[in-house]
């Protein structure tokens, strides 16, 4: 199910086409309308008949047990009368895999815009190397150090061994996800992943890219830290993850709070890697 408690709005454009969205926070999913896609994928000017043949087509679909439907979602985006309905939804995977069920010149395109606007996932999962040098590059032009880049790779790998171990241990993807892994950085940082990002002044930003290199040493010794308790426990489903979780950000938390008194300086700050001036006025979180 999507998370509606913490949803932001916005609009992407293709090829002078308004293609509504909606930003779900807390799983870090863009939600694309289903019939703006296909609206422009048909290159129907009238939306009434986009509407028609993702009727039709759903229908199909459905019919030949396609998983694609039942992937969709429905959120309440704004219409052209500026009253909000509830909209047919997807997020960028399914988006692509529905494109190759709509004959059109524009569907190579649209695959092509989903990449540039950084919701590609086919070529990086047939080769992750790719998705790392295109980090890699992203990350030097944005100023990051050597050290810094190697650090965030460091703690993105320790972080993706840990979500292996939960896919095959009864955890699901998106809110369990979301769930643990608040969990732990509630640990370790004693703030909420949402209240970092507002502490560092954040929108819709991934809050990894805007931390420090000793926040992103942290949050990896808490992860690692969960996994190999996990793994010694063999913890299986939510309840055992939980405990796993939050004995592993506990000892992160020990080593930041040693840290922190022998340097007298805070590891969880609102310190940024936000353009001058789009950085929000800040507070030092009360973290223990």
């Amino acid at each position: 199910m999507v998370s509606t408690d913490i949803m932001k709005k916005d609009l992407a454009i293709f090829e002078g086409h308004r293609i509504r969205r909606l930003y779900d926070e807390k799983t870090e999913t863009w939600w694309f309308s289903v019939v703006d896609i296909i609206q422009v994928l048909t290159q129907q000017p009238d939306y009434k008949a986009a509407q028609n043949y993702w009727k039709v087509l759903k229908h199909r679909l459905n019919k030949e047990g396609s998983q694609l439907v039942t992937n969709c979602n429905q959120l309440k985006l704004a219409a052209a009368d500026g009253k909000s309905y509830l909209t047919d939804v997807a997020n960028a995977e399914t988006l692509l895999r529905l494109v190759q069920s709509v004959p059109s010149p524009k569907a190579e395109p649209i695959k092509l815009w989903l990449a540039k606007t950084g919701y590609e996932r086919m070529q990086e999962m047939a080769d992750p190397a790719r998705a790392l040098e295109r980090a890699r590059a992203t990350w030097q032009k944005h100023g990051r150090s050597d050290k810094w880049i190697q650090q965030r790779m460091t703690g993105q790998e320790t972080r993706n061994k840990l979500t292996d171990y939960w896919a095959t241990h009864d955890i699901k993807k998106g809110d369990e996800y979301a769930i643990l892994t608040n969990l732990i950085h509630q640990e370790w940082s004693g703030v909420s992943v949402n209240a970092h990002k507002v502490l560092k002044g954040l929108k819709t930003q991934n809050l990894r890219d805007h931390m420090s290199e000793a926040e992103l040493i942290f949050t990896a010794l808490a992860e690692l830290s969960t996994r190999q308790i996990a793994e010694t426990i063999a913890a299986t489903g939510m309840a055992e993850n939980q405990t796993a979780a939050k004995t592993g950000g506990k000892i992160a938390k020990r080593a930041r709070l040693e840290l922190e008194a022998q340097t007298g300086k805070r590891v969880v700050t609102g310190e940024n890697y936000l353009p001058p001036g789009h950085a929000r006025k800040i507070r030092e979180p009360n973290a223990k």
